[in-house]
């Protein structure tokens, strides 16, 4: 029995492609462009083929294969985060199937994933593709072969024939339920927006940058998929999405119909930045099977308008070319003399100088700054990845999770990403801390403190609306939110009875928040003046409910695995995936780097005092808010020293602990031992040394000081620390493990040599050896002079960096301190060693 296939072209498909070619066409010399749409009629498919199975210089094909071929059951499985066997109704969708030969060892790992055969089979697999004819084809040989009979009664698979734009349509209008549940359904009819598909993939993309998209050019236009909806994972394999545009990436990302937090997945195949040379030659192998690809594009022009022959051929020539800078690939035709072609059905002319190019596609490749800057803008997050033996190709699983933080902005001369806090930026904090808060603590812990020094947890639901609410009601000169008790928020019960109920919390927090909500609204509508003062206290309490949903996550941590819930709403972690990943990923060639002499500038101007003078008042547009430690821009000289690559690891803290720091250092409070082994807490439950052991360790600075003394070294100090992580860390926007990017710290990547040094440490904040003290010029905070006043005691270590669960504004102000006792050992901090003028142990 042949497979279904659903036709969704649009009626106007091919009026559509006709205007494109003559609109491109029609372009000054050196602007025009064809539809790559056109390389991927039936014969151009099988071109296509050829260069896939015949062109070794094309490496993205066999480098996808290869990954496809060894972790095809690892992928499946981490799609599914290890649930289990599928045992109701799923989709697979395909974009742009092509031949399905790297397809197919997705298809029988699926099947291997389902425990036994079934009528109707548990999982429905879409190829969609431009070519009607081409489709029957490869799923009629799939159908026909073992693999066909491997599926049978598991993996049920279909056709859809049309454009992305096409598929993905059909998915949010409800196709895929229809298709499930009735067999009579016909067509869909969908409409085709400009073509953007690219040469390494059998597929084509219908996105443009003038499709009508809510938001601003910041933002990704998210799909809303009916909850309805069936479970869906997607597939673009190819390196299809580099035909793109990176803006257009981030938009047709963001249009995939996945729902947020439900376990949806996309599977994506994106290629490196590599060498020039190496990415010239894929796209135009020595024996020719590019260039009569692209040429059959011309014979398809043609045909679309009316006359194959349109374009003489020997008049033609292939050429390509990649500029390294912008990571960007060209495929072009080039006139080889002065011609003119005419349209066959309207008469117009086109003219072409000799030499004039003429684009038909084009393919960008990835640094790993443009993939995460990507995933971060379209409100996706890496699941897992999986790159090739030559390290030049990866595959990426990537969800859609409860939230996401998306990249700040760059700074201008009227605006800063450090300004006043907007107020999507409060919901998306609010998202976390209701994740945090509502989803994570079960109603059994709301009494408890998983740490003794800290609060009972639900000290900590009342306590941010109540900051908030009493900053407010001092700065507008209003009363408080009702109830009354919520007043004297330092007050706290003795008694679990005489706390006020979680509901009314609740209530009490909602009434705030619309509360603050009203602020924009006036603001906005210039009923409250945006002054300096009323902007530091928007900023002040923004960042201090993001600070504390961190100390709220750190106390958590200590219950995880006996009470704290994992992260809902995010996908669990693959520890045995991940795990392989970080063992075989590349170290640094030396274990440290020499940086200094040199001067850092640590601080900036931010005068609390300033808010109520008569000339800055009201001078809020590009100005950057801070705490009060701060402020006051200095310059601090730095001599020579050296500092080690990465923080040190929970496997290098364990053998110095169960070497000569024995009886020296403690064991740290995020290790638990069971059963006489050590493991590694996590908000997932404690995990394996073996999966953690490149992590950085999270422990005191009494104890890191003590290992760094053992290897003879020390604990940098901050400006020592401020100048490592000015020159190397890459931040948010590079790929650093801040924002919630994970639940967990990951491996440091700073010091290989592809990334001339540059990476993350791993997602921990770092001790330095500077003591958190005042200075001259410090001024305490008028609104909080608490804040950083009340911890200089001689105790606390200045903090400098981030962790995992930081939000990218705090992480990324290179002026933020923060600060812990020496001997504190609950808060994600590591450290690394630094010495004086020489090479470390």
């Amino acid at each position: 029995m042949s497979a279904q296939i659903i036709q969704l072209h649009s009626e106007n498909a091919n009026v559509d492609i006709s205007a494109q070619i003559v609109a491109g066409l029609s372009r000054p010399a050196g602007q025009k462009e064809l539809p790559t749409m056109l390389l991927y009629d039936e014969r151009g498919l099988r071109l296509y083929d050829d260069i896939t199975t015949k062109a070794p210089e094309y490496y993205l094909y066999g480098a996808e294969e290869e990954i496809l071929k060894n972790k095809a059951d690892e992928i499946v499985q981490t799609m599914h985060h290890a649930e289990g066997p599928v045992v109701t109704d799923e989709v697979v969708l395909e974009l742009g199937a092509g031949a399905l030969r790297k397809t197919s060892h997705i298809l029988l790992s699926l099947s291997r994933f389902v425990p036994a055969a079934s009528s109707p089979a548990p999982i429905t697999y879409y190829a969609l593709d431009l070519e009607e004819r081409e489709i029957k084809r490869t799923l009629g040989e799939m159908s026909a072969s073992e693999i066909g009979e491997s599926l049978k009664g598991k993996v049920n698979i279909k056709g859809l024939c049309g454009t992305y734009d096409d598929g993905l349509k059909f998915v949010l209008e409800g196709g895929l339920n229809v298709q499930n549940n009735r067999s009579d359904f016909a067509s869909f009819s969908c409409s085709i927006l400009d073509d953007v598909s690219p040469i390494s993939s059998a597929a084509t993309s219908v996105f443009s940058s003038r499709d009508s998209i809510s938001g601003d050019s910041d933002s990704s236009p998210i799909s809303t998929p009916d909850e309805s909806q069936l479970p869906l994972h997607i597939l673009f394999l190819g390196s299809s999405l580099g035909n793109f545009s990176r803006d257009e990436a981030v938009k047709f990302l963001g249009s995939l119909p996945l729902r947020a937090g439900s376990g949806d997945t996309v599977l994506i195949g994106i290629d490196h930045d590599n060498d020039k040379a190496v990415i010239e030659e894929a796209y135009n192998d020595p024996q020719g099977h590019t260039n009569a690809f692209i040429m059959n594009g011309l014979r398809v022009a043609g045909r679309t308008l009316g006359d194959e022959a349109m374009f003489n051929e020997e008049n033609w020539e292939y050429v390509n070319h990649y500029n390294s800078e912008r990571r960007q690939h060209e495929a072009f035709v080039r006139s080889k003399c002065d011609q003119r072609v005419e349209d066959p059905s309207s008469k117009a002319q086109f003219s072409f100088l000799q030499d004039e190019l003429v684009k038909i596609e084009q393919s960008y490749k990835f640094s790993e700054k443009d993939a995460f800057n990507l995933f971060s803008g379209s409100n996706l997050r890496p699941i897992q990845r999986w790159t090739d033996s030559s390290q030049r190709y990866s595959l990426w699983l990537l969800e859609r999770p409860t939230f996401v933080f998306p990249l700040l902005k760059q700074p201008t001369k009227t605006y800063t990403p450090f300004g006043v806090p907007t107020m999507e930026q409060w919901q998306q904090v609010w998202s976390a801390w209701d994740c945090i808060t509502l989803r994570m603590i079960p109603p059994s812990m709301l009494y408890q403190k998983p740490i003794d020094l800290r609060h009972i947890c639900l000290f900590y639901f009342g306590h941010i609306p109540t900051f908030l609410d009493i900053r407010l009601s001092r700065l507008l000169n209003e009363p408080n939110t009702e109830p009354e008790r919520f007043k004297a928020h330092s007050e706290v019960p003795e008694k679990n009875e005489d706390w006020p109920t979680l509901t009314s919390i609740l209530q009490f927090q909602t009434r705030v928040r619309v509360r603050l909500s009203k602020l924009y609204t006036d603001i906005d509508s210039n009923r409250i003046p945006l002054t300096r003062k009323v902007a530091r206290v928007l900023f002040m309490t923004f960042e201090h409910e993001a600070q504390h949903a961190e100390t709220l996550l750190y106390m958590l941590f200590q219950r995880a695995g006996t009470g704290t819930l994992p992260p809902p709403g995010f996908a669990n972690p693959p520890w045995i995936s991940l795990t392989a990943t970080w063992d075989a990923a590349p170290f640094p060639k030396n274990k440290t780097v020499t940086l200094g002499p040199a001067e850092v500038t640590l601080g900036h101007d931010d005068r609390e005092s300033d808010d109520m003078g008569l000339i800055l008042a009201n001078n809020v547009n590009g100005h950057e808010f801070g705490w009060d430690n701060e402020n006051g821009m200095r310059v601090v000289r730095v001599d020579k020293f050296s500092i080690e690559w990465r923080p040190v690891t929970n496997g290098e803290f364990f053998e110095f602990y169960s070497g000569k720091g024995k009886d020296l250092v403690r064991i740290p409070a995020s290790w638990v031992e069971e059963e006489g082994k050590f493991k590694v807490r996590t908000l997932y439950g404690p995990v394996p040394m073996k999966v953690a052991q490149h992590w950085p360790v999270i422990t005191s600075y009494n104890d890191l000081s003590t290992y760094a003394t053992g290897k003879g070294g020390r604990i940098p100090t901050e400006a020592e620390l401020r100048l490592f992580y000015d020159t190397f860390d890459t931040g948010y926007s590079g790929g650093a493990n801040v924002g919630f990017r994970n639940w967990h710290p990951i491996p440091a990547t700073t010091g290989t040599e592809r990334s001339l040094g540059k990476g993350g440490n791993g997602g921990v904040w770092e001790w330095t050896s500077t003591l958190f003290d005042t200075d001259d010029g410090f001024m305490p905070s008028g609104l909080y002079p608490g804040y950083s006043m009340d911890f200089f005691d001689g105790a606390h270590q200045v903090v400098i960096g981030a962790s995992y669960a930081t939000i990218p504004r705090i992480a990324e102000r290179k002026t933020f301190r923060n600060w812990y006792k020496r001997n504190y050992p609950y808060s994600w901090v590591g450290g690394r060693v630094a010495y004086d003028n020489k090479e470390g142990s």
